[in-house]
């Protein structure tokens, strides 16, 4: 991201970097920088879908180290894209990168780059939440946003986006590769700690090569950012010829030394046009004109609503906002910057357009977002006015949505229809958070497929992964066996006693938690591309139904991201259950693991309502003795959930309904039996046709 090579060139020039002990003062950080920068450098898996606990960890730690260093820091993280879509382009070919990377990881290599797991973002935003550290979402993309509130505020940026050595922020910007938070020091002979970085400023480096700050975004455009590149559109400066210095950075010393002679921008910038010009026809002069053009406006610094949005707590007033941007309605920007609404809603209804995150997946296979796609139609259709399924609604049709995504080793895109369902039909986006909260829940568990008495016999804050299994279950290509629903289950499991033992002094997790631990850390790293994509599927799912959930004013409740899937324990666990483990072995020990688990597959188990494959548990061949916590009736497992359930969680979704049937044996055995078409299946196959071949004889025998 920012300038190409911009960042290497600083660094041989290390001298215009000054070593500083950084404390007691605020700090703007760029979100997704640090996200990245977390993930990557704290060596967290890639291959297996993330472990987002481990990730959690990192965070919390970072932003220790910054109060114990009296740093206020105030996290800005990007949203939707630059409605201007002038970094389409640039946006695509990173796509298709991080394709490569992924494909490269997919057969045990380390690509270039690296692959975020599909939940990092939201897990991120929550965990900020948590924390209590002052975070905003932008509307659009961040870096503007951050360089006006550190400018306005006079405190340094924190990031490794190059783009802010161009940017004129008098406090400067202090690169992540050289914040050494990990390092915190104390000062001699006293208490004050302080965290030792470098910090740059635009005032050191022209100081050093002896030129006008104004020319710095005509520097910068020269070299190519994330909006023009001179080399795409046939042109070729040579700037070595101006530098006394050989190697890779002498384009950039030669340029910087050409534009020492100049004073301002429009000096600068008809210069160089005159130089293409010569070389060049006419209209290479005008598209470079204009691409030169829009890279330096990218440096302008506008005011900014951020400051009035962590003073007061208000968003951005429609009229403040550029033109575009108007169509989002009043009620939904203040979510948006409280990161309450996902940031993809800006792309559909600006640019009618999605592309999706790569995962490590069999390439051979449809990419995994593909089994979201239908959750993803209904967002559409809340959010353009989308058609019904049966297309005898009398709304106006709408655009479709262009979707980019992974097919094969490639970046493709597909139009896909905004569809409502029936509950939404009387729905419009203007006044969706005033629709009554049952009409919000029933659009989203008719969406998904699962009734309110299914859920019923879970913890609230389990209620979305649960009934996102239900779904996976119903619509994953290849279908999951036994084993993969098995471990996903026990990664819940596992997921709730490691949340409990943090939130909980004294609780230290059991027996249960334990063995599953023993499993990580004695576990190979090998990669079942089969597991991957099952499970990649499941993400996916995941997380459109928290952002359908969230844009229909959260009817159930918000799980906590970071303890649903940990991919190193999830895919250890298949193998040890391909190979003959059982779930009962694994949670003997301990009452409230075992009911939890028994509770969850009830509940998928007895979803099948209203569906064309029924699904009916048996034992599996020669009834074995079960470990007595595993015995223990339903009953009275109320009590226990709600002890499971998050403390800020309330019930304001579901309520009522039976309790699942206690069950004799953990390995169950399921057969599929044919039922009469149901209305919403005829709505869930219209969304998506490939999802329409029949699931009767799905059974893991």
């Amino acid at each position: 991201m920012g300038v190409q090579g911009l960042t290497s060139f600083m660094e041989e020039n290390g001298n215009i970097l000054k070593d500083v002990h950084f404390r007691n003062s605020k700090l703007i950080i760029d979100g997704s920088n640090l996200f990245n920068l977390l993930y990557f450098d704290s060596g967290l898996d890639q291959s297996h879908g993330g472990d987002y606990d481990a990730f959690e960890d990192q965070v919390c730690k970072f932003f220790k180290a910054l109060r114990d260093c009296d740093i206020d820091p105030f996290v800005i993280v990007d949203g939707g894209s630059d409605y201007t879509d002038k970094k389409f382009e640039t946006k695509k070919t990173r796509a298709q990168s991080r394709i490569n990377t992924a494909n490269s990881l997919s057969m045990g290599l380390q690509g270039s780059g690296g692959v975020l797991p599909t939940l990092i973002k939201d897990v991120f935003k929550q965990v900020l939440s948590s924390l209590k550290v002052p975070f905003a979402q932008c509307i659009c993309e961040a870096d503007q946003d951050i360089a006006s509130l550190a400018r306005s505020w006079n405190c340094p940026v924190l990031s490794n986006d190059s783009d802010f050595y161009i940017f004129d922020i008098q406090a400067g910007f202090l690169p992540t590769s050289h914040f050494h938070w990990k390092k915190v020091s104390m000062q001699r002979g006293s208490s004050i700690r302080y965290i030792p970085c470098k910090q740059y400023t635009t005032t050191s480096f022209c100081r050093h090569f002896n030129i006008n700050r104004q020319v710095l975004p005509v520097f910068a455009a020269m070299l190519g950012n994330d909006y023009v590149k001179l080399h795409n559109m046939g042109v070729s400066l040579r700037w070595e010829e101006y530098s006394s210095m050989e190697g890779r950075f002498a384009r950039f010393d030669g340029l910087l030394n050409w534009l020492a002679r100049f004073q301002g921008q429009e000096e600068a910038l008809d210069s160089v046009l005159r130089l293409i010009l010569h070389g060049n026809n006419r209209q290479k002069m005008d598209a470079a004109h204009q691409g030169l053009s829009l890279g330096i406006e990218e440096y302008h610094l506008p005011p900014s609503c951020l400051e009035r949005f962590f003073n007061d707590g208000v968003g951005p007033g429609p009229g403040r906002l550029p033109e575009p941007l108007r169509v989002l309605p009043d009620w939904t920007l203040l979510p948006l910057m409280k990161g309450r609404l996902p940031s993809c809603m800006v792309d559909v209804l600006l640019l009618r357009r999605v592309m999706q995150r790569v995962q490590v997946e069999d390439p051979g296979l449809p990419c995994g977002n593909n089994t979201s796609r239908p959750v993803r139609q209904v967002l559409y259709g809340l959010l353009l006015g989308g058609r019904r399924a049966d297309h005898s609604s009398q709304r106006p049709p709408v655009d479709d949505v262009e979707e980019y995504y992974r097919e094969g080793q490639y970046l493709t895109s597909s139009m896909v229809e905004a569809v409502l369902p029936s509950a939404a039909e009387q729905m419009q986006l203007d006044t969706l958070h005033q629709a009554p909260r049952p009409v919000q829940l029933e659009v989203f568990l008719e969406t998904l497929g699962v009734s309110q008495s299914t859920l019923s016999s879970v913890p609230p804050h389990l209620h979305i992964p649960v009934a996102v299994t239900c779904y996976w279950l119903r619509h994953a290509h290849p279908l999951p066996d036994q084993p993969l629903l098995q471990a996903l289950l026990l990664g819940l499991v596992y997921g709730e006693l490691c949340r409990q033992r943090k939130s909980q002094r004294g609780f230290m997790g059991g027996p249960v938690l334990e063995r599953l631990r023993g499993l990580i850390q004695r576990g190979r790293r090998s990669l079942d591309l089969g597991v991957a994509h099952a499970y990649s599927q499941w993400q996916c799912c995941l997380k459109e139904s928290l952002h359908l959930n969230q844009l229909l004013c959260l009817p159930l409740a918000e799980p906590q991201c970071a303890w649903l899937y940990k991919g190193t324990l999830v895919h250890q666990l298949v193998t040890k259950l391909r190979g003959g483990l059982t779930p009962d072995s694994l949670l003997m020990g301990d009452l409230c693991s075992g009911q939890l688990y028994r509770a969850i597959l009830g509940a998928i188990l007895n979803s099948h309502d209203g569906h064309e494959a029924a699904v009916i548990p048996l034992v599996s061949g020669p009834r074995r003795a079960t470990p007595p916590s595993l015995t223990q009736p339903l009953d009275d497992l109320t009590a226990h959930l709600h002890i499971l359930a998050l403390e800020e969680d309330d019930d304001d979704g579901v309520g009522g309904g039976s309790k699942a049937k206690p069950e004799d044996d953990l390995s169950w055995t399921l057969v599929s039996v044919r039922t009469r078409h149901k209305s919403k299946d005829r709505f869930n196959r219209a969304r998506n046709p490939e999802f329409s071949r029949k699931q009767g004889r799905i059974g893991w025998e």
